[in-house]
């Protein structure tokens, strides 16, 4: 059982236990409860802290752990927290892009779903496909390495900097990088210092809600540009450009989320040339370069590699091919806007955690970090050729336009005039998790989409459930085919 699910359900075996207890009662003993519910001792200890955070258990070190006292009727009245409305809208009058903070697109994939829910909406790799092994040795060798546990160099270390700087692809060099805490955070990093409040900011359409959402608590007016199954369409950025007078554009070239798409070799200098030409910047997202298939091929170079004049700001992260706790990534740029995005990264995060950037090293720069690379590229193929085989079986009224040769998911539009909330809503009821399509469009968006991951699951046999899930829930939703 997948230890997260582990925790839960015991967890919640514990709390209804409690109340054989009574207040300041003492529970058995961990070694107790392992061997009455046949669970690991590292289970134990966190259902505990889960009930601990709840206030229902009081754990005392040396001493064991035991039932809460109740507690105190509040002596104060309640207070009002109604001024808080006017507080936090008052510069909404005057902002001529009032800040949306909305974090619910980025929750579809980033929340857990309930114990014994299947997890087709994970944005990252399953704890199997997952590193541990390497990272965790990594990360040892690391917190023995002289100096490891002080002030990294603002910048980041210089050897995690020039290896960054050889994925490129061109002649970008180690000063011309920076390391921060994960591509979330070089994206806000890059249009805070890229774009003032209240400015228009172009993005392909659909596009990752992530970086909808920072665009919008920055004040930004996120404006859409199609792409189809080669990637944004030069003609409408173009279009884009001049009716907006947009300075930045944010382009994923690579497997795009949620279509899969990548840009074609004959878009590539078009696009480059649109975007100098409309003397704006673009923010080249380069989030699953990593997780390439077995039979993608040769990939093309990232567009920094084309870039000579410094339009592109590039952001590539270790995250989606290690860990979601794994927060390194590389914010590259040329030319002066580099001082720009260095004082802002300096002035919200101070510096990326020197163990971190360490552990890093050790991992890029030993011989599992090569086997894991090519073991995730065989099991997503194999993972992706299951689920699409499964989904045309048994759901072939979801419309599949576009089978991608790297990352983690497929994108889905349901038929004309489908429900797509009351699909992901009867999909949670049937047992399986799916990623609404909705929250990744910056205006209305064409027809309903989900989007499945085959990457966040445990393997075939999860995936095949998964599928049989999600036929009852179309049935119920969308009516039988």
């Amino acid at each position: 059982m997948h230890e997260r699910s582990s925790v839960s359900e015991l967890a919640g075996l514990l709390r209804k236990e409690l109340i054989r207890y009574s207040p300041g009662g003492k529970l058995p003993s961990s070694r107790a409860l392992v061997e009455e519910y046949r669970v690991s001792p590292v289970t134990v200890s966190r259902a505990l802290g889960v009930l601990a955070a709840e206030g229902l258990v009081v754990t005392r070190p040396g001493a064991g752990a035991f039932r809460a006292q109740p507690r105190a009727a509040a002596a104060d009245p309640v207070g009002d927290t109604s001024w808080q409305q006017l507080a936090l809208s008052a510069d909404a009058a005057s902002d001529p892009v009032p800040r949306t903070v909305d974090a619910s697109g980025v929750l579809a994939s980033l929340a857990a779903p309930p114990a014994g829910v299947i997890e087709l909406n994970g944005g990252y790799l399953h704890a199997s496909l997952q590193p541990e092994r390497a990272m965790a040795a990594a990360l040892a060798r690391a917190g023995r390495r002289p100096g490891a546990w002080g002030r990294p160099p603002m910048d980041g270390l210089p050897e995690l900097r020039e290896w960054f700087a050889r994925g490129c692809g061109g002649a970008i060099t180690a000063s011309e990088v920076l390391i921060t805490a994960g591509g979330q955070s070089a994206l806000t990093t890059a249009l805070r210092a890229l774009a003032p409040p209240g400015a228009p900011v172009l993005v392909e359409s659909p596009t990752y809600p992530g970086m909808l959402a920072i665009a919008r608590a920055a004040g930004l007016r996120p404006v859409p540009v199609p792409v189809d199954t080669d990637g944004v369409r030069p003609d409408l950025l173009a279009s884009a450009f001049r009716a907006t007078g947009a300075r930045v554009f944010v382009c994923q070239p690579l497997f795009q989320n949620p279509t899969g798409a990548v840009l074609a070799p004959g878009r590539r200098a078009e696009v480059l040339r649109i975007t100098r030409e409309a003397g704006a910047f673009l923010v080249e997202d380069d989030f699953v370069r990593r997780l390439v298939h077995e039979d993608a091929g040769k990939l093309q170079p990232p567009l920094i590699a084309d870039d000579h004049d410094g339009v592109v700001v590039h952001v590539c992260s270790l995250t989606k091919a290690t860990s979601p706790s794994f927060r390194v990534c590389a914010l590259v740029a040329r030319g002066p806007v580099l001082e720009r995005l260095r004082a802002i990264q300096i002035v919200d995060h101070f510096f990326v955690p020197r163990p971190l950037q360490e552990a890093a090293l050790e991992l890029v720069g030993s011989p599992a970090w090569s086997r894991h690379l090519r073991t995730v590229a065989a099991a997503l193929k194999e993972r992706r050729n299951l689920m699409t085989a499964a989904l045309h079986r048994e759901i072939p009224e979801l419309a599949l336009p576009h089978i991608p040769s790297g990352g983690y998911h497929l994108w889905l539009r349901l038929p004309d005039g489908a429900d797509e909330a009351a699909l992901v809503s009867a999909a949670l009821r049937a047992g399986v998790a799916i990623t609404p399509g909705r929250p990744y469009f910056s205006a209305e968006p064409p027809a309903g989409h989900v989007r499945l991951s085959f990457a966040a699951v445990a393997g075939a046999a999860e995936i095949a459930e998964g599928v049989r899930r999600l036929r009852t829930a179309c049935d119920e939703a969308l009516g039988a085919p």
